[in-house]
């Protein structure tokens, strides 16, 4: 299965890279190149990620897969039930993955959203 990028996987994945951070902007601009080739069965949102490597630059983290970014996440009141990782294979976006703490909060992709829009600090 192979998908164009849905809008909450393009939203967190710009709310979680940094528009300040360099190598977060070198993986910004692949975004719009990248195609969902599958998601977590339990439903949490988790999505493989794939681009045509040809069409953009690789980020400067180097060989290998690496956590370029993370995000906590943050309830309305204050609890931290999970956070969301965003993984690069050798300078490129591979993976978005939705982490779950909590056996109380339902943390899937769209809690996330809805979390970092709202802009929770833990």
């Amino acid at each position: 299965m192979i998908e164009c990028l849905p809008a909450d996987v393009s939203e967190v994945l710009a709310l979680v890279l940094d528009q300040d951070d360099p190598v977060h902007a070198a993986l910004r601009a692949q975004v719009p190149h990248l195609r969902v080739t599958g998601r977590c069965g339990c439903g949490c949102g988790t999505a493989d990620l794939a681009l045509d490597t040809r069409s953009v630059e690789p980020a400067p983290v180097g060989a290998g897969r690496f956590v370029a970014a993370e995000a906590v996440l943050t309830t309305e009141t204050g609890e931290c039930p999970g956070e969301v990782l965003v993984f690069t294979e050798d300078g490129y976006l591979s993976w978005l993955e939705v982490c779950s703490w909590s056996d109380d909060i339902e943390v899937d992709l769209a809690a996330a959203r809805a979390w970092l829009r709202a802009g929770h600090r833990p």
